[in-house]
């Protein structure tokens, strides 16, 4: 787990164990995500949510050892970024950084904006902005004093989360086979027949997808883990399973009793249903939840790993060396963190209200950057190191790869256009850094 034998210094504190790592991951998934984007997910995929989220976990399933296989390989911070940079070459690891960065860098700011959509109708005087400011002042606070302070308040998040969802999930059965929606549990949800279309469901789950971005974040905190080589990749896959199960339990019991249903806003989707399935109180139960799990449980750990790209970025002078200084006494990425707050600003006031668009430009930054995660396998284990374990290093990086890029063709062409455009103000970036300022990073890629 040494640092060292890549070129970097031991300056992150190494606090974290493998039960830290998957409460960080599930946090960062948010196992009541779907609450939040279920409208836009229903309505995409003809009623079938819970089929979307399976696929999408099916997705993410060969993506998370992809994960496995390369922080095995490289136990730094930096993700996609030192993984497609010492897997692949340094020119792609800036590219890959730079793809993930368009994720990490908006999804604190996609939270603080559903989260302020969900308590807009319980505190309709209350403007957005006021939430954005409030919920980034306490993460940003929170991140500043350490990351051992940051998994404590994790664990306790993540209980009450598990808590909102069995009471939900409960009711939610109860009212089914009480003759509330469809009357019981279909097959509906996952399959119908009637209203399947394969490229419509596949746009669907570029918003599903969604919940599931977080596992990768654990390999952000590399540098701040106990254990051995494995204990990142277990954490990964462990947290995306986990969480996956629950994500299609609950939309499942939600399409269900959608049935029938007319929304009169998508952001609301969900609520309605726990209104039905609970009453007003657990319809104000959810929206609560998804409020304070969103815009301080997600967000906090989507800032603290934004802030570790920025960290290992800016050390391999791919970005201003200001954002690689740690604080030290709290031992944390101070000047990355609060860069992230002022941009979670700016970015969340402006998209104030676009939350399905934001949610696919975020997306886009996190596939891209995953197809270069599965190059990076095949490259490093199967053309370096000419390994023999082909399902690990070649079959599942593949398979991976093709359901990811489909994906991405299925993606709203907007989304693709305004994702293109990042990566071209990247290329552009990327010239004057190596061209004119004459930066550039030499690796021992024998490490």
């Amino acid at each position: 787990m040494s640092v060292e034998q890549f070129g970097y210094k031991q300056e992150l504190h190494r606090a974290l164990t493998l039960k830290d790592l998957l409460i960080y991951g599930m946090i960062f998934m948010v196992p009541i995500a779907p609450f939040g984007v279920f409208g836009y997910v229903w309505d995409g995929a003809q009623g079938m949510v819970a089929l979307a989220y399976l696929i999408g976990m099916v997705a993410m399933f060969f993506t998370a050892m992809s994960y496995w296989s390369m922080s095995r390989a490289f136990p730094v911070s930096g993700s996609v970024y030192a993984y497609a940079q010492r897997g692949i070459h340094p020119t792609v690891g800036f590219f890959a950084g730079w793809l993930i960065l368009l994720d990490y860098i908006l999804v604190p700011s996609l939270l603080y904006i559903v989260s302020a959509a969900a308590l807009s109708p319980i505190l309709p005087g209350v403007p957005a902005w006021v939430w954005i400011v409030g919920f980034i002042a306490v993460n940003s606070v929170i991140n500043l004093l350490g990351i051992s302070f940051t998994a404590k308040a994790n664990k306790y998040i993540l209980v009450a989360e598990i808590i909102v969802l069995a009471v939900f999930v409960v009711l939610g059965l109860i009212a089914l086979y009480a003759g509330q929606g469809a009357g019981h549990l279909t097959l509906n949800p996952l399959y119908n027949a009637d209203h399947f279309n394969l490229p419509l469901v596949m746009g669907a789950v570029s918003i599903a997808v969604l919940s599931f971005l977080g596992f990768d974040g654990i390999s952000t905190l590399s540098e701040e883990t106990k254990g051995g080589v494995d204990t990142v990749g277990k954490a990964s896959l462990g947290a995306l399973m986990l969480v996956g199960v629950l994500f299609i339990l609950q939309t499942w019991i939600a399409a269900d009793l959608a049935q029938g249903m007319n929304f009169s806003s998508l952001d609301t989707a969900f609520y309605d249903t726990a209104n039905l399935a609970g009453g007003a109180w657990l319809k104000q139960l959810t929206i609560w939840s998804t409020a304070l799990s969103w815009g301080i449980a997600n967000a906090l750990v989507a800032q603290a790993a934004v802030s570790r790209i920025l960290f290992a970025m800016a050390r391999d002078k791919q970005l201003p060396k200001l954002l690689a200084k740690v604080h030290p006494r709290f031992k944390t990425p101070y000047v990355s963190t609060l860069i992230v707050a002022v941009i979670s600003i700016a970015s969340g006031l402006y998209f104030n209200g676009n939350i399905d668009n934001l949610s696919r430009l975020v997306n886009f930054g996190a596939l891209m950057g995953f197809l270069l995660l599965h190059i990076s396998v095949i490259n490093h284990y199967m053309l370096r190191n000419k390994s023999r374990n082909l399902l690990l290093h070649l079959i599942f990086p593949l398979i991976g790869f093709f359901i990811i890029g489909f994906v991405i063709y299925e993606m709203d062409s907007q989304a693709k256009i305004l994702g293109l455009s990042w990566l071209a103000i990247g290329v552009v970036y990327y010239l004057v850094m190596r061209f004119t300022l004459k930066r550039d990073v030499v690796l021992d890629l024998d490490n």
